[in-house]
């Protein structure tokens, strides 16, 4: 009977032959499927052993053919493996042994090169020293990703796995032997990689885990500055005619705007809105400009910043207390009885900033009834403040009904304060959460004159024909979210017709970008589109918008998660064990006493508004989870007369769970407070969204 051998795609089968022509074989396989195979495909023809036998005999054979040995007996030029079985085994070679040489040619490439149908060439000696030694390096690595796998799931952890946590968790290198190793250990032990890692003391602290990973993500080379030289104004600028005031919290050192007030009592008031004017000496492309176009922003966080600005530059720039600041000032003359804003004017000058009023420590002493002079005004600059809450007021009424509605708030803003702050926190400071009501006196006062101010260069420079970033709303209606772009178009959460960021340039790039806009316009009115730095459909300034955007949406998502992280830090510091809620959707409450959204089983039924307590039952610092349970329902949902914060939706989605979100592989900011209550932040609060206030 006879039997032949055939490669059938790179796979070699043997089978009873049934008949044959002179292009084709028809083979009968042992499974009794029969097959055609190309002539030229038949390698080995014999009678005995039987097809099966054979095949499991030469892969036991193959084995055993010492491959050095072999390329030794190799001729130099191209040969058959039947040549080759004669040299190794001796003439008249059998079929198996045939065949057995066959199959061990064709595994090892990296001693022999494949020349054709059964044929081969022996590779150099240099060829295969690099060969084998490639092929010991993977087999050390094999076993040392199998040794690591085996002290993770043991609870210990390596230090190169240790060194390479973040990458490994969220931007890995999936052929990287630490990130084999971790997936290799969850898949032994069942247990997520993170788990795993913990518990194998990977992770020290959450907080600086947190801390970490954003670094890594958003700055890979540190949060340091080079050493860069602070560029001073090359022109000389007037001196403003009246003194200035800020309005800002206590750690506040980025002071980006002021307010003058001249005329009262006069019938005409002039309100002046001050911006410090880094826009001046930083030019587009330079060392500086690259640094902050890089950082794109300040980052905050509870009891630290990384500011986008080196601090020198900061300090020469900031609108401090006693001394004659560059600024881009925009003046509104404004009818003092019916509030009525007339025209605006925008000059390049120097303001003398007389005061650094701190709204942390006049909240309690400047209110409405002291601006409204019920009760007596003890404060600096106290008529200017009074006339200043009235305009604010009349300003956010006419906004209002642009708007269509009015502004409605029902949570206050919330603040942290770290006990011993000195630097960068560690995460074991004891942590004090306070509460300040939004839309406060001077709140309103300031966000009220920035958005003004931002509305109005907004205007002016698309009726002078050039670009600026600007913020957008198409509507109100649930899901239309607030867009960054380049073209002028409404803002209907806040009711203008136009909006820019423009009164924060030294702690937002955008604001810096549409400064040098403002610049040119102030310096070359009608030809400022030909002198200004970014031209209408610059293709720079588009990339400027997308990737502020990515980093803006990025430092708040990090502002967000670090705030959760304290604030359930203050649960376990204080032995929280119950808390009071206010049921949101989906089984989401918001805690009513913390800035907090958790999930509560067993509301998911509950009308919105409903409130409930929930007991405590676990808090997870790395994952940023707080675990409950349903205690009981306090009392019927809010009638329509009630009002929830129009941001209950969005931050409620990006609140109910932790940010942690791993890359491993096992098998726009929400409208804040500028958009939707047009309040400024308690610093060092960044706005999840943004806020015109400084």
């Amino acid at each position: 009977m006879s039997y032949a051998l055939f490669d059938e795609a790179g796979k070699f089968l043997a089978g009873r032959v049934l008949s044959e022509s002179e292009s084709a074989v028809q083979l009968e396989l042992d499974s009794g499927k029969r097959v055609k195979a190309k002539a030229a495909n038949v390698l080995l023809r014999f009678d005995k052993p039987a097809p099966a036998e054979l095949l499991q005999g030469a892969q036991a054979l193959a084995q055993e053919i010492d491959l050095d040995l072999a390329w030794e007996f190799a001729p130099a030029e191209e040969f058959g493996f039947a040549e080759l079985a004669a040299e190794y085994f001796g003439v008249g070679a059998s079929a198996l042994q045939q065949a057995a040489t066959l199959l061990r040619l064709f595994e090892a490439p990296h001693y022999f090169r494949r020349a054709g149908k059964g044929r081969f060439r022996k590779a150099s000696e240099e060829t295969v020293k690099a060969a084998l030694l490639g092929i010991e390096r993977k087999r050390q690595l094999a076993a040392q990703i199998d040794a690591w796998a085996g002290q993770i799931a043991q609870g210990q952890c390596p230090p190169p796995v240790r060194e390479q946590l973040y990458r490994i968790l969220f931007k890995p290198d999936k052929n990287g032997a630490e990130y084999k190793a971790v997936v290799e250990a969850a898949r032994r032990t069942q247990r997520s990689p993170l788990e795993l890692l913990q518990a194998a003391g990977a992770i020290d602290s959450p907080y600086q885990f947190h801390w970490k990973r954003f670094l890594f993500e958003q700055f890979p080379q540190g949060t340091g500055f080079c050493a860069l030289p602070v560029p001073d104004i090359g022109e000389e600028l007037p001196r403003a005619a009246s003194a200035a005031f800020s309005i800002d919290d206590s750690h506040t050192t980025e002071i980006d705007d002021a307010l003058s007030v001249q005329g009262l009592g006069s019938g005409s008031v002039t309100l002046g809105v001050h911006i410090a004017a880094p826009g001046l000496a930083i030019t587009p492309d330079s060392a500086l400009d690259k640094v902050a176009r890089e950082r794109m922003s300040t980052v905050y966080m509870p009891g630290g910043k990384i500011t986008m600005l080196p601090d020198e530059v900061v300090q020469r720039y900031t609108l401090i207390e006693g001394r004659d600041c560059p600024a881009v000032s925009i003046y509104f003359e404004i009818d003092e009885a019916t509030l009525e804003v007339r025209n605006s004017r925008t000059l390049l000058e120097r303001v003398p900033i007389a005061t650094n009023l701190r709204h942390d420590l006049l909240d309690d002493a400047i209110t409405e009834a002291t601006l409204g002079g019920e009760a007596e005004a003890r404060y600096p600059h106290a008529a200017e403040l009074a006339f200043l809450w009235r305009l604010a007021q009349a300003l956010k009424a006419r906004r209002e009904a642009v708007r269509g509605r009015p502004e409605t708030f029902t949570r206050p803003d919330y603040s942290f304060a770290l006990d011993g702050d000195s630097g960068l926190p560690t995460g074991n400071e004891r942590v004090t959460i306070s509460t300040r009501r939004r839309g406060a006196p001077l709140d309103l006062i300031v966000s009220e004159a920035m958005i003004l101010a931002n509305s109005r260069w907004g205007g002016w420079l698309a009726e002078v024909g050039v670009p600026a970033i600007y913020r957008s709303q198409a509507s109100l209606l649930p899901g239309v979210k607030v867009r960054m772009g380049t073209k002028p178009l409404p803002h209907a959460g806040m009711g203008v017709a136009q909006y820019t960021w423009a009164t924060s340039p030294l702690r937002r790039y955008a604001d810096l970008v549409n400064q040098w806009q403002i610049i040119a316009c102030a310096r070359h009115g009608a030809m400022a589109a030909l002198a200004a730095p970014f031209k209408p459909r610059d293709a720079a300034l588009f990339a400027i918008v997308s990737g502020f955007d990515a980093a803006y949406a990025a430092y708040g998502d990090f502002q967000h998660a670090i705030e959760r992280y304290w604030t359930l830090r203050w649960i376990e510091q204080n032995d929280c064990r119950e808390l009071d809620a206010t049921v949101m959707k989906e089984g989401l409450v918001r805690a009513d006493t913390l800035p907090l959204v958790f999930r509560v089983p067993g509301t998911e039924s509950f009308e919105r508004g409903t409130h409930v307590r929930a007991r405590v039952l676990d808090v997870d610092l790395l994952t940023l989870d707080l675990h409950a349970r349903l205690l009981q329902r306090l009392e019927e949902p809010a009638d329509e007369g009630g009002h929830v914060d129009e941001d209950d939706d969005e931050d409620g989605d990006a609140a109910q769970s932790g940010p942690l979100t791993l890359a491993i592989d096992l098998a726009e900011p929400p409208p804040g407070a500028e958009e939707a209550a047009a309040a400024p932040p308690i610093e060092p609060a960044l706005p999840p969204g943004g806020a015109a206030a400084p």
